[in-house]
């Protein structure tokens, strides 16, 4: 069974930084992809980043220059480090992780909360 465990999320003031954690386990990952999306309150959720094993990288265009996610494939941990923090980032970032060929193996973690505000 797959099991997503989130951590790094919190209240931060406009400009500031925040690294969010995501540690997989029940599967062997390097066939899957790893990443973040992000809900706000009356918003569809949105893709944030994803990484694949390679170390291939996608990004919204809402984050790019700003946050940076990364993979530790050894642990089956990702990561989102988030620079210059807007109040519009405000969100419930969910981990992701999905086969990248049997699309239909794609998982949730419970989300994790990151507020901008000053």
């Amino acid at each position: 069974q797959v099991q997503l465990v989130e951590s790094g999320g919190g209240l931060v003031q406009p400009g500031g930084s925040l690294r969010l954690s995501c540690a997989a386990s029940g599967r062997d990952f390097t066939v899957y992809a790893m990443g973040w999306y992000r809900q706000a309150p009356g918003n569809e959720r949105e893709l944030v980043a994803t990484i694949t094993s390679g170390g291939s990288t996608n990004y919204a265009d809402s984050v790019k220059g700003r946050f940076t996610i990364s993979r530790d494939n050894a642990k089956n941990t990702v990561y989102l480090q988030m620079n210059s923090l807007k109040p519009e980032d405000t969100a419930v970032y969910y981990c992701n992780v999905r086969h990248i060929i049997v699309t239909r193996y794609n998982y949730w973690g419970q989300g994790t909360q990151v507020t901008v505000s000053s």
